[in-house]
């Protein structure tokens, strides 16, 4: 059987609130491999976990995180939102997949030299649309990537060089056998997000895909552990 990634989406969030420290430490208790994380800037450049641009959805603040400082961000939500440091920290030697909502030259530029510092590099990866992960490239020439891609057709060859991905990063619906297997012959990996029904989890899998991003990795850990037996 092909190995297929366990990568926890922003956490474990069905039971934890997502992209906290609590959700990255019970998504790697209960079988991932990896933790996807969104990260995004303060107003005054430090790398954070939110998804969202604003605090309304998981913080009851409607306010945009771009127009707070760091300090202010920690009043608002109690310590609640970590910076990338302490994810880093959290997730010990598993490895982290960093997608990067909103990106922009400066804030690539500021998250991956935060990675850098932390010497992380090795456990890191990196996910999102080509023009993030353009910068992302530009910034880290060594940098592993899952290039997010939304269409069935291919990604052009001179973006592929240009970019120099490790995995296509497909929604789940999009990954079928013939899909997977045209990826392979370009000798890249197929990444799928986000599947939370063992009956997807098992089509992907049974496709070929190598990693499977989920709000459920407990039932995707489970489900590999009994195909392995």
């Amino acid at each position: 059987m092909r190995p297929v990634t366990v990568v926890a989406h922003r956490g474990d969030p069905y039971r934890v609130r997502e992209n906290t420290l609590p959700s990255i430490a019970s998504a790697i208790e209960r079988g991932a491999d990896a933790v996807e994380i969104d990260v995004r800037l303060t107003k005054d450049g430090v790398p954070v976990l939110l998804h969202d641009d604003t605090l309304k959805r998981l913080w009851r603040h409607d306010r945009p995180l771009a127009e707070l400082p760091y300090e202010q961000l920690r009043e608002l939500t109690g310590d609640g939102v970590p910076t990338l440091r302490e994810a880093l920290l959290t997730a010990g030697d598993h490895r982290l997949m960093l997608d990067l909502p909103g990106g922009n030259e400066d804030s690539v530029r500021r998250i991956v030299g935060t990675v850098r510092e932390c010497g992380a590099g090795e456990r890191v990866y990196y996910c999102a649309g080509a023009v993030a992960m353009l910068q992302v490239r530009a910034a880290d020439p060594a940098a592993e990537i899952a290039l997010t891609w939304t269409s069935l057709a291919p990604p052009r060859r001179v973006l592929l060089d240009a970019v120099r991905p490790h995995w296509l990063n497909y929604r789940f619906g999009l990954v079928s056998r013939e899909l997977a297997e045209r990826v392979h012959r370009d000798g890249l990996l197929v990444s799928a997000w986000t599947a939370d029904t063992a009956r997807t989890m098992r089509k992907l899998i049974k496709n070929g895909a190598d990693s499977i991003t989920t709000n459920r990795p407990d039932t995707l850990a489970a489900l590999l552990r009994k195909a392995r037996a």
